[in-house]
């Protein structure tokens, strides 16, 4: 009988960055020619940046218009408001991650980047030393909270990740709705405080009010729009779908020019002229929620049939059945596509400067067409694009965190 000779193992190559980029940039020669004819053009890209940057570009446009870009027309003597607001929603943001990545290290190299970033940043911003010192102790406030928020609950029961959309954190949106009637009473004003119309709010406050009760509002409506376009019931299957198909066959900025323009013709004159950020924000959550639905939708037929039936042999009724075990695992399963409809409402938010509204592209307009700064086109766009990067991408971090932490994908 013939005996099989006993193999070596294989040899493996020392993870270094010369065996790395020998690996995967300079295989082969075809692959060497195109690494190299990529790093040329990446070199003159980059090196025509910092040469505009350095030499051509005029900052001054941003220095002198900061306060524009972040609070539009918004009174000086009430900014302090803003600031309380921020302090508030950095610590309820620190808070919630921190509790959601409370099964991780403290203090991940990553988080440390992003927080020496933040802490450089508010240092050499060109504004004031007041504003300043509000920054360094927001940014404080969010690392206090973070490291708070990882020790509240720390050994959370593991009930099935099929049984809550966010695990160990469902107290957290509990809290961050309680906060809403304060931030909304400090911006406006009331009680005390002198009001603030909203046709002084702008720039960035705008654009995140904006988003964020957009996106609060469009997301229950949504999910009561997938159910009813689900529904047993002909009369309210049929009226979900028709809202569905209409608003998904229109496009945004018609919605947005119905509710600015055309649906103050449309109402009786004595009554009440609806303020138009209200307006701009029934826009935008009527828009969303018509394709969140179809998103949502896509989850709830996921949901195998055979959790259904099973809930049905325990006795719950249909509503238990709805809410305990069908919704939470098709929200897990469209994460994803959520947090993309979320950003591209964040993004949408935009087209109210056709209207008039100086939110954060409207407020950069507002700037150019000033005759100091006509032509200083890269400078504001660059600026506000970074911002738009900023706020898009930690919503793509979170929505991929509570991935991971529900494990999509994965079972």
């Amino acid at each position: 009988m013939e005996t099989i000779p006993v193999l070596p193992p294989p040899a493996t190559e020392s993870p270094t960055p010369w065996n790395w980029a020998r690996k995967n940039l300079f295989s082969t020669w075809y692959n060497s020619i195109l690494t190299v004819v990529c790093l040329i053009i990446a070199f003159q890209a980059i090196k025509g940046i910092i040469v505009w940057a350095t030499t051509k570009a005029q900052w001054r446009v941003l220095e002198a218009n900061l306060p524009l870009f972040f609070a539009g027309r918004f009174p000086r003597e009430s900014y302090w408001r803003l600031w309380i607001v921020a302090a508030l929603i950095a610590l309820l943001g620190g808070l919630t991650w921190g509790n959601i990545q409370r099964q991780e290290r403290l203090w991940d190299p990553p988080l440390l980047i992003i927080l020496g970033a933040a802490v450089v940043g508010a240092v050499i911003s060109p504004i004031d030393l007041t504003s300043r010192l509000y920054l360094l102790g927001i940014i404080i406030a969010a690392a206090a909270s973070y490291a708070i928020g990882r020790q509240i609950n720390p050994n959370p029961p593991s009930p099935p990740r099929s049984l809550g959309v966010l695990g160990g954190v469902n107290w957290m949106p509990a809290i961050w709705a309680l906060s809403f009637p304060i931030i909304l009473w400090l911006i406006k004003g009331g009680l005390g405080l002198t009001e603030v119309s909203t046709n002084d709010w702008g720039g960035l406050v705008l654009t995140l009010f904006l988003a964020v009760i957009s996106i609060v509002l469009s997301f229950p409506l949504g999910v009561l729009l997938a159910l009813g376009r689900q529904s047993s019931l002909p009369v309210v299957r049929l009226l979900s779908t028709l809202y569905i198909e209409i608003i998904r066959g229109l496009p945004l900025i018609g919605i947005l020019f119905l509710g600015q323009v055309m649906l103050q013709l449309f109402l009786p004159p004595e009554y009440p002229k609806l303020d138009r950020v209200i307006r701009a924000i029934a826009g935008l959550t009527l828009f969303s929620a018509a394709y969140l639905a179809e998103n949502v939708r896509g989850g709830l037929q996921a949901v195998p049939r055979g959790q259904i039936e099973a809930a049905r042999s325990m006795g719950l009724n249909t509503p238990l059945l709805t809410i305990l075990i069908v919704l939470p695992q098709a929200l897990r399963t469209v994460i994803p596509a959520i947090g993309g409809q979320f950003i591209g409402l964040f993004m949408d938010t935009s087209l109210l400067s056709l209207f008039g509204m100086l939110e954060l592209v409207g407020i950069s307009r507002a700037v150019l067409a000033n005759p100091s700064y006509i032509g200083r086109y890269a400078e504001v766009y660059l600026f506000i694009g970074i911002i738009y990067w900023i706020f898009c991408y930690s919503m793509s971090l979170a929505s991929r965190k509570i991935e991971r932490t529900l494990e999509v994908g994965q079972r």
